[in-house]
């Protein structure tokens, strides 16, 4: 619940900073300057990659013959090392990777559609408090002191590595900080609701390995980035973006038992990249 109202709050405010720009500076006080990238009709399109952070959560098991959560499960993101792969589009879905294909709906006012690839990881080397119960002995023997330590895998290996996809729809704001003649720098902050649409590799208790794509949950977000374009077409972002997801339905089977993992938890992530802009009106 506090993840929950920390995220209303931000969208409490991010609608308040929308209302007061649209409605404390009156036309004759404030001139826009003029942009390519923020003009009605105007679409980008942008990849790029990125790092992610994750707060620690608590990750509820439940199936035939348990029902328990681990609490305060420490988690990474996994960047792949850079070189080639980067750039080979037979391979982009192994790096940490961002798409975004945007649209402005009036000047300065853009719909953005996103995938965001992020890779989450828990931390093999952790013990964390357990709660509830299991029946295998084998299992239960592991849980000593109401804690469960995961660094021989033999309990459990858990991580969303194909990844994190969240998959969004955002509205975006825009604001021209200087015009050039081959630059322009262009400021951005919005928000975003999508469903994570996760390939969650999970083995729990030794059994056979889940590894599937399926829509767990769902994530809301507010962003903001810097944008320059160049010669009027070419687009450089940097965007910084915060956010809840919250996973109910994680598969941790390969079939259709009812075996599931759920879990929410805050992230943060910053990334860059290179995209082109066009409108479409001409």
């Amino acid at each position: 619940m506090k993840k929950i109202f920390a995220v209303s709050m931000l969208f409490g405010g991010l609608y308040s900073s929308f209302a007061q720009n649209e409605n404390s500076v009156k036309p004759e006080q404030y001139k826009e300057v003029k942009s390519p990238l923020t003009k009605k009709g105007q679409m980008f399109v942008f990849y790029g990659w990125n790092r992610g952070a994750f707060t620690n959560s608590d990750i509820h098991f439940s199936g035939n013959g348990y029902d328990f959560q681990l609490q305060s499960v420490v988690a990474h993101d996994r960047p792949t090392k850079f070189g080639l792969v980067y750039f080979d589009p037979a391979w982009f879905t192994v790096t940490q990777y961002n798409f975004r294909l945007g649209y402005f709906i009036k000047d300065n006012l853009a719909i953005v559609l996103g995938i965001d690839h992020m890779k989450y990881v828990m931390d093999q080397n952790q013990t964390v408090k357990f709660s509830g119960n299991i029946s295998d002995p084998v299992y239960a023997g592991m849980v000593q002191n109401g804690q469960v330590n995961l660094a021989d895998e033999k309990f459990l290996t858990f991580e969303h590595t194909d990844g994190l996809n969240y998959e969004n729809i955002g509205i975006e704001k825009y604001r021209s900080i200087s015009n050039n003649k081959n630059i322009d720098i262009i400021w951005s902050y919005g928000g975003g609701l999508g469903i994570m649409f996760p390939k969650s590799n999970v083995k729990l208790f030794g059994n056979e390995r889940s590894d599937r794509f399926h829509v767990a949950g769902f994530g809301a977000d507010l962003r903001t980035s810097i944008n320059a374009v160049f010669w009027k077409h070419f687009l450089a972002r940097v965007e910084v973006k915060a956010g809840y997801i919250n996973m109910p339905d994680i598969k941790t089977t390969l079939n259709n038992k009812p075996d599931k993992a759920s879990q929410d938890f805050m992230f943060g992530q910053i990334m860059g990249g290179i995209g082109y802009t066009f409108n479409t009106k001409k």
